[in-house]
């Protein structure tokens, strides 16, 4: 299984992006030094530092014309990866 899942694309991502900030979904068991490596070998960049979030699913419910439904979002791991000075990841290069 690989390590980076894909990349995590929001508003507040893409205001990460212009500081050399980028933001992956990981897998779960993975750690600061794989998440690192995968980067490096996968986009072909030095990175400098890695920061980790694991985010927990939340309760969630709605009601409908004959019951509630209930359910539970799923629980995901964030990476942040701070490149070296002047390098960059361009996702839309291969579109």
């Amino acid at each position: 299984m690989s390590v980076l899942k894909r990349p995590k694309i929001t508003e507040k991502s893409q205001a990460l992006g212009s500081k050399g900030k980028y933001t992956f979904v990981v897998d779960t068991n993975s750690n600061k030094l794989q998440i690192a490596q995968a980067v490096e070998k996968m986009y072909g960049v030095n990175v400098e530092k890695v920061n980790t979030i694991t985010q927990i699913g939340k309760k969630k419910s709605r009601m409908t014309k004959t019951k509630l439904s209930s359910g539970k979002t799923s629980t995901f791991k964030k990476a942040i990866v701070t490149l070296k000075e002047g390098e960059m990841i361009d996702f839309y290069a291969e579109l």
